[in-house]
């Protein structure tokens, strides 16, 4: 597919569905380009939605699946738009920054990267009536194959990210603040432990279409 160079053409993107529940559309809105009439346009829009399929798949489809509807704060970004937030402030990180997951279509082979900034509503109402954050946090290191989620103090949004292969980091802005979990380290807490934190939580339910 074409870089978008006309409405028509971005519509045409924004059909793109990636899985079960989501399309291309879903993560284009950016309120830095919005406010600052900055377009948002994928350079590689093969390479984006490829990477974008298999973020949707593994781990949106089924937060969705268990949670109900997942609201997306922040998709997919453009270099130009990330670079042009990161330069002026807008809490975006640097475009070379090996964390930064929202140019789906920065690298190729493994260092391919897709994520988003997400808000779960049926964990924000229990996170604002003082649920702990980490008990999402342990739910997710149980039940998906993420590489990177951070957190964040309000709404208890988190940025959850994919890579061919995940490197299973936690960090939270909230309190405590910091790493909870290094790449490539086990638990601290042990599964029955882990489990408690998150025993009313909904039945998993990551399905299998055909």
């Amino acid at each position: 597919m074409r870089r978008p160079g006309s409405m028509r053409g971005l519509e045409e993107l924004g059909r793109v569905r990636l899985s079960r529940h989501f399309f291309m559309r879903d993560f284009l809105y950016a309120e830095i380009g919005n406010f600052h009439a900055r377009q948002n346009l994928p350079r590689d829009p093969d390479l984006a939605i490829e990477c974008g399929r298999a973020f949707c798949e593994a781990l949106l489809d089924p937060l969705e699946e268990t949670f109900g509807r997942i609201a997306v704060r922040s998709g997919y970004r453009s270099p130009e738009l990330n670079r042009f937030g990161n330069e002026n402030g807008l809490n975006c990180a640097r475009n070379d920054y090996p964390l930064e997951c929202h140019i789906w279509d920065h690298g190729t082979g493994d260092a391919r990267i897709a994520g988003a900034s997400v808000v779960i509503p049926w964990f924000a109402d229990r996170y604002a009536r003082g649920r702990d954050w980490r008990d999402l946090a342990w739910w997710i290191h149980d039940h998906l194959n993420y590489s990177e989620i951070w957190f964040f103090p309000k709404l208890c949004a988190f940025n959850i990210a994919w890579r061919p292969n995940p490197l299973r980091r936690i960090d939270s802005y909230n309190a405590p603040r910091g790493g909870l979990l290094r790449a490539g380290e086990e638990p601290g807490e042990n599964l029955a432990e882990r489990q408690q934190r998150y025993a009313d939580f909904p039945v998993f339910r990551g399905i299998s279409y055909p």
